[in-house]
């Protein structure tokens, strides 16, 4: 990686732009205001990890895992099935970053703080959004449509599908735009057998999944192309015009005497806790949703005097995640794969949403879901199968949640976190809309088992587990009802876009309506949620975002 820019100084402001966060999201926008000619500082509030420390190895990563989890540092994320697959230092300690719910409201935020973000333990899907998310809301009534649409955003969905290497089919199908693919993986002869008897028996779509495959590090490329180390990250440190500061945790926003301009952000050291100011005339916020709008919510003018003005007075309401629940199951008599099939973003298959695209086929709840899928690419020794000679697969469902009011991040005033700063309170909730989606995800995926010949089963079921059964028993991944908000950790919303200042909290460019300078461009920004993973479609809005300040900067 090129060196640094100096360090800055004390005169005028030696940066064109402060980025918060370097995760998927800062990393982009790092890169694009980069290669655009400005200087860029990125603040992470973690620490910065070499590659080998990031990703680890067993069994190292699983007696971490133990220690972990008996002091009590990872208790809520450990119910996530991809704390079990990463190295446990790329999830926080709960201890030093707390956060409040309501006791009859849980909620299980699961976080990544170090360079490089959650990017380091993506699933590695990535679906674009087609015009039935963006303009759900002109079709069924609920809530604003976005202020932009498939046709703003596919160029920078090129862009990226392009550098990040997606693997993927074209399918044709106007619910799930096509994009600059790379072969897909094969399916394996159960997937095939599971595609035949759905579209012969329920005339649904069994299509190639759409992303990465798994990375095997070598010494020339010892970061995931999918991380923000393996690509993006990398590009914005090779202009020489990035400098990258880590364990930097930011307080708030400071505004102009006028109250119309951000000029500096607040900086809390994460090791010493001293603090200090960082000025910049554009700053992008990419911390993640929740962080991202605790931020904004310790900068707002109902917190201290002269701060970030919300006209709309919809900062932090409208809270989403994506609903999800999942069924393990099993077929007879099908082949064998001639070898080991690998499960990933790539190596998967997707059943896409089929309900509510048109008058035609509206169902009892608003809105769509799609089901993410795997047949013969988990098998462990034959050891440790319950049922040899049969072919294991999951099915997962992820649907879209409709944006309620009164789901809701603010400031919990009576607790801090290690640095001092309020930590934020976390009210989420199911409604009926979502509860009648999950019954139908349910029933859809009994009928997708039964037409392929098989039956859906418990996971002890399936494997032997001795040293994990106790954990698995009470992981919230396996019960049948759905777990709870956050735990698919697509959290979307509270500072979302919208085409007039009174309806939200960005313009269509991610500009704050009540600081025009500050970009949001992470989660946060959505005003619905879609059923796609959502992490391809933040990049893809950071970017457009990102190139119009820069253009902009370019012109004064």
């Amino acid at each position: 990686m090129a060196a640094a820019p100096s360090p800055p100084t004390d005169s005028a402001p030696p940066w064109d732009a402060v980025v918060v966060g370097a995760g998927a999201n800062g990393s982009v926008a790092a890169m694009v205001l980069a290669e655009a000619g400005l200087r860029v500082l990125v603040l992470e509030a973690g620490p910065e990890l070499s590659a080998r420390r990031a990703l680890g190895s067993e069994p190292l990563n699983s007696l971490r895992r133990l220690a972990h989890l008996s002091s009590g540092r990872q208790r809520l994320q450990r119910h996530h099935p991809g704390f079990w697959k990463h190295n446990p230092e790329l999830f926080v300690d709960e201890r030093q970053n707390p956060y409040s719910t309501p006791p009859e409201a849980p909620f299980l935020w699961t976080r990544g703080r170090q360079v490089g973000g959650k990017s380091l333990t993506w699933g590695g899907i990535t679906l674009r959004l087609s015009e039935a998310e963006f303009q759900a809301a002109r079709r069924d009534g609920h809530g604003p449509a976005w202020p932009i649409g498939s046709t703003e955003l596919a160029p920078f969905y090129d862009r990226l599908e392009t550098l990040l290497g997606v693997h993927g089919q074209r399918d044709g199908l106007s619910q799930l735009p096509d994009g600059q693919f790379l072969p897909p993986l094969p399916f394996t002869p159960g997937e095939k057998h599971l595609q035949g008897a759905i579209a012969r028996d329920l005339g649904l779509p069994l299509i190639h999944s759409r992303g990465f495959r798994l990375h095997r590090p070598t010494p020339a490329a010892p970061w995931p192309r999918s991380s923000a180390q393996g690509l993006t990250l990398a590009r914005a440190l090779a202009t020489g015009r990035v400098h990258l500061r880590s364990g930097a945790v930011v307080s708030h926003l400071e505004m102009d005497a006028r109250q119309r301009r951000a000029e500096a952000v607040v900086v809390v050291d994460a090791a010493s806790g001293r603090r200090e100011r960082v000025a910049a005339p554009l700053i992008v916020l990419c911390a993640s949703t929740i962080e991202t709008v605790r931020l904004l919510l310790h900068s707002s003018d109902a917190v201290r005097s002269g701060g970030l003005r919300d006209p709309s007075g919809r900062l932090g309401r409208y809270l989403m995640d994506h609903i999800s629940t999942s069924r393990f199951f099993s077929i007879p008599a099908i082949e064998a794969p001639a070898e080991a099939a690998e499960l990933s973003g790539a190596g998967s298959c997707f059943i896409p949403n089929t309900v509510n695209l048109d008058d035609s086929n509206q169902e009892a709840f608003l809105r769509g879901y799609g089901i993410w899928a795997a047949l013969q690419r988990f098998d462990p020794p034959a050891l440790l199968r319950r049922r040899p000679g049969e072919a294991v697969g999951f099915l997962i469902g992820h649907g879209e949640v409709l944006a309620r009011a009164e789901n809701r991040v603010s400031l919990d005033g009576g607790h801090t976190d290690a640095w001092d700063l309020p930590i934020p309170h976390i009210d989420c909730r199911w409604g009926t809309n979502e509860q009648a989606m999950v019954a139908h995800m349910q029933a859809r995926m009994e009928a997708v088992v039964a037409s392929a010949g098989g039956r859906i089963r418990p996971i002890e079921e399936l494997f032997v587990l001795p040293l994990l059964e106790p954990l698995i028993r009470t992981s919230l991944a396996v019960r049948p009802e759905p777990p709870p908000p956050g735990y698919y950790i697509h959290e979307l919303g509270g500072a979302r876009m919208a085409g007039h200042p009174e309806q939200g909290v960005v313009d269509a460019w991610n500009r704050c309506w009540g600081a025009p300078n500050v970009l949001v461009t992470d989660g946060a920004c959505w005003p619905s949620a879609g059923w796609q993973s959502p992490t391809l479609t933040e990049m893809a809005i950071t970017w457009r975002a990102c190139a119009a300040a820069a253009d902009q900067s370019r012109r004064r």
